[in-house]
């Protein structure tokens, strides 16, 4: 690890001139991706910035509903609120299958947005990695394949974004907000995450001077009745093959409301619009369902080591779907 400057922010003022000021400056909180990162030698900031004294640590519920967590929250006590297993239940389950315990006891929710890939070829410094040397390639196309992303990829880089929790804030419609000198702005998730493009290094919205102070959620009824189903190669401590955020509402037999997202598959958390579109209105039956899971999948670009991922993901679409649709029927 190279040497840097470690600093601690008593307060969010001097936190946000310290990274204005900075050329090179990290964040740390809970510190579970970039400590890794630092003793792999991939990043290697100037200066370390320990901003967990920062009052980021409330979970408090606006006038209009909204819930507002602070960056700082850890990922254990955000899936044991209470309110947040009540109306978003997805999102308590997908923080459940994203780690360990002693992962989720430290990992932040402002962390967690922007861990990195853990793609293989980007911890091997002996490879070629676009996101680790923008420029050098990528060894991962016409390489081993099979953890790859069949949307959103480019010529330049086909790794996923590896975050549960993500995939369940963009199927809620999050916002995160950011602040640095020059004032607070809101970015839907959605948009936070960019696609890799020809430039797979620059991966958020995030400005070089910005800090996460929160995330937002708003309230929307169909979350109450919503599900996250994560496949992977093991039962546990194993990044996601494939997994889907959804929520469902049904009336005389037609959906209502959906909202559905993709991980595992994908360069960024993957809101499924394409298969929302197909969906609303229509009747609630599997051959409806698969209909929009094939729709949603239809441009993916596969690799022969990663083609299985197309048919698994529209089969677990189509499994959660079924399940939420027959919780609704015997309720």
């Amino acid at each position: 690890m190279k040497s840097f400057s470690y600093l601690s922010a008593p307060d969010t003022a001097t936190a946000l001139r310290t990274i204005a000021d900075s050329d090179d400056v990290k964040c740390l909180a809970g510190g579970t991706n970039l400590v890794d990162l630092m003793r792999e030698g991939i990043e290697h900031p100037a200066t370390v910035l320990d901003i967990t004294r920062l009052p980021l640590t409330g979970i408090e519920e606006l006038p209009d509903g909204t819930l507002r967590v602070g960056a700082l929250v850890s990922n254990s006590r955000l899936a044991a609120d209470p309110l947040i297993r009540t109306r978003y239940p997805v999102l308590a389950k997908a923080i459940l299958l994203g780690a360990s315990a002693q992962l989720r006891n430290m990992a932040t929710v402002g962390g967690n947005l922007l861990q990195r890939t853990r793609c293989m070829y980007f911890y091997d410094e002996a490879s070629a990695c676009n996101k680790r040397v923008p420029g050098s390639g990528c060894d991962a196309i016409g390489g081993f394949s099979r953890g790859s992303a069949v949307l959103g990829t480019s010529e330049h880089c086909i790794a996923t974004h590896p975050s549960d929790m993500a995939v369940a804030l963009v199927m809620l419609d999050a916002v995160v907000e950011v602040e640095s000198v020059r004032g607070v702005r809101r970015i839907p998730v959605a948009d936070f995450h960019r696609l890799p493009g020809d430039t797979p290094h620059i991966e958020t919205v995030l400005a070089a001077d910005e800090l996460i102070t929160a995330i937002e959620l708003p309230q929307i009824p169909v979350a109450a009745h919503s599900l996250y189903r994560k496949v992977r190669d093991r039962a546990s401590y194993a990044f996601a093959l494939v997994s889907v955020a959804a929520a469902l509402s049904v009336e005389d037999g037609l959906v209502t409301g959906v909202r559905l997202a993709l991980g595992g598959v994908a360069t960024k958390p993957w809101r499924a619009r394409i298969a929302e579109e197909l969906l609303l209105g229509a009747e609630a039956t599997d051959e409806n369902f698969a209909r929009a899971a094939a729709a949603e999948l239809a441009p993916a670009l596969p690799l022969p080591d990663n083609a299985f991922k197309i048919d698994l993901a529209q089969r677990t679409v189509v499994a959660v779907l079924r399940k939420l649709n027959a919780e609704r029927s015997a309720s």
